[in-house]
């Protein structure tokens, strides 16, 4: 129940975000953010901030372990929207490697949402986000972040 616990303390972020996901576009987008996260309940839950300076938006992270299923719920809040997702991405650690899947709206049409998170050491780890048409197994990278321990 511990595999955020790496994530605790303040981050650097590189982050670079496809512009236009699941439209043929390869237009990236980079920009820098700045983490600070904590953990709770000894270890089964996690919360993270992130703020990005040069968009002028932040936003949150609430991760909740169930011992029962042994599996992680990952919700997202942003301040440009200001309201939380309900609709967790679920999903476990197998080593370093974290997968987790969850359904997202884009462009008004529903599709499947994958996280991959790695562990790379204490200092640095990695973030992606990759969506899927529904009914598909075709997924397209759209957002990586890179973590750089301050």
């Amino acid at each position: 129940m511990n595999d955020f616990d790496f994530l605790a303390g303040h981050w650097n972020v590189a982050n670079r975000r496809l512009v236009k996901p699941l439209s043929g576009s390869d237009e990236w987008d980079e920009f820098p953010g700045h983490t600070v996260a904590t953990r709770h309940f000894a270890g089964a839950a996690s919360f993270d901030e992130i703020t990005f300076p040069t968009k002028g938006w932040s936003g949150l992270t609430v991760r909740v372990y169930n011992p029962g299923t042994r599996q992680w719920s990952i919700y997202w809040a942003s301040s440009a929207r200001g309201e939380l997702d309900t609709r967790p991405m679920v999903g476990a650690f197998d080593g370093d490697k974290g997968v987790f899947y969850g359904d997202e709206t884009v462009d008004g049409r529903p599709v499947r949402a994958r996280f991959v998170w790695t562990r790379s050491d204490q200092d640095t780890a990695r973030w992606e986000q990759a969506f899927a048409e529904a009914g598909t197994d075709d997924w397209e990278t759209n957002w990586i972040m890179d973590f750089t321990r301050k």
